[in-house]
């Protein structure tokens, strides 16, 4: 059976950054800074109480009679508890012959075009870990991108404002960066196993390499740009935000309205139309937040059951990574023209080609993850190289003026070029001819 790692490291991270939001919270409060203290307190409430929905949701412990487990969660301690039981479940499995056991069947990676089936019996123990890995999963990234990715613009603001890093405020944001990193890691792979459900995925130290750095520079990158531009327009930063967020959330809805497809109603079975609704509402959100910052691996799709897009999508791909580097930019040269006083010392043209240099890696180690480390590389109808390539291919041919009107245009410019080279072939040849060219053209 598998050590339930994943579970460990989400929990430390969880803790210890709430910890440290709450201590920092303080010194603000300590110092008179009431506005800094309350968003801090904010950014790290907000996330608790959603993670706490999710584990709950997950488990169906409002049909089942835990009130205990319950009032745990209500004190924000679900993810303690969680814990605790995972490892009581790991450390008791084997000791107990389970009264019975289901056998899951799973195709292994194709090897040389062709694919085996095999059976693997699960027990009782082992399906109550994975349903608590999944659990814990999707708590991360609901902690890494409502609260983790906020909290981090928010205290690399105040250094910005304050031109101050302290001891405290730079442990915090170190916690907070990877946990969104981290979240963005379980994000890719919760993708990878629900798109590719049917098979036996194991994913290889390399890819888990990859997606880190992948993560690590996109995100940082997306973060100092952010916060950058805020500092000198503060008040543009909030169309920016709002565009950025609603468009990524009503962009599911669109497609579902577009679709004519019914209400989805096996989402739960104990939820009433207004409890799906609110549930969809709030998984579109937490879309709209992931890609705030960074690319989704999972793409949201109202009108199937899982309500997750399968399929591999290149297009979409690279038109989101073109219009964010774009973005970023722009974004950068705002920053580089209205830049204020607290910038003196800083290199700004430097500064600008480095964080455009950072976003440029992220791409290059998400290119290198889905050609060469990506575990179900073999199953892509098409590579990412290949599908980058006719994307550009397809982006030229929108750029590109439709071939008609090109002939018009360059018929119409040389059409008096045309005409005096006709009239002096003309008036040569009749010269040689001795022919006058004014009794040829009447004669004509």
């Amino acid at each position: 059976m598998k050590f339930p790692g994943s579970v460990l490291v989400s929990l430390v991270l969880f803790v210890s950054e709430t910890a440290a939001a709450l201590c920092l919270s303080g010194a603000y409060r300590a110092a008179g800074d009431r506005m800094w203290q309350w968003l801090t307190l904010l950014f790290a409430l907000l996330p608790c109480a959603l993670v706490q929905l999710s584990l709950v949701f997950i488990h169906r412990d409002v049909s089942r009679d835990r009130p205990l487990v319950l009032l745990l969660h209500l004190l924000q301690l679900g993810p303690l508890v969680r814990c605790v039981e995972v490892f009581y479940i790991y450390f008791r499995a084997g000791r107990i012959e389970e009264p019975y056991v289901s056998i899951t069947k799973k195709r292994q990676m194709p090897k040389d075009g062709y694919s085996e089936e095999i059976e693997k019996e699960v027990g009782q123990a082992e399906g109550k870990l994975c349903t608590h890995r999944s659990a814990f999963s999707r708590a991360s990234v609901i902690q890494a991108f409502l609260g983790s990715a906020p909290q981090l613009t928010l205290q690399l603001y105040i250094c910005v404002l304050q031109q101050e890093i302290t001891a405290a405020r730079s442990i915090f944001m170190v916690l907070s960066l990877l946990s969104i990193v981290y979240g963005a890691l379980r994000c890719n792979i919760l993708a990878i196993k629900i798109k590719y459900d049917d098979y036996d995925v194991s994913v290889k130290p390399a890819a888990y390499l990859c997606i880190f750095m992948w993560r690590s520079f996109e995100i940082a990158t997306r973060v100092t740009v952010l916060v950058l531009f805020s500092s000198v327009l503060q008040i543009w930063i909030l169309p920016v935000v709002l565009v950025n967020f609603f468009g990524f959330f009503f962009y599911p809805w669109i497609l579902f309205w577009q679709s004519k497809s019914p209400f989805p109603e096996n989402i739960e079975k104990a939820l009433s139309r207004v409890g799906t609704t609110i549930v969809l509402c709030l998984l579109t959100f937490l879309y709209a937040g992931i890609n705030m910052f960074c690319w989704s691996a999972v793409q949201v799709k109202l009108n199937d059951p899982d309500l997750i897009n399968k399929s591999q999508n290149w297009y979409r791909l690279t038109v989101y990574y073109m219009l964010r580097f774009i973005e970023n930019a722009f974004l950068l040269l705002m920053w580089y023209i209205y830049k204020t006083d607290i910038y003196l010392y800083v290199c700004a043209p430097l500064l600008v080609l480095q964080l455009l240099i950072g976003y440029c890696m992220a791409v290059l180690f998400m290119l290198v993850f889905y050609q060469f480390c990506h575990p179900c590389k073999k199953l892509f109808s098409s590579s990412i190289s290949e599908g980058l390539l006719s994307c550009f291919k397809f982006l030229c041919f929108i750029c590109k003026p439709p071939r008609s009107t090109m002939l018009t245009d360059k018929a119409e410019v040389k059409s008096p070029e045309n005409t005096d080279e006709a009239r002096s072939s003309s008036k040569t040849i009749d010269s040689q001819k001795g022919i006058p060219h004014q009794s040829v053209s009447s004669n004509a």
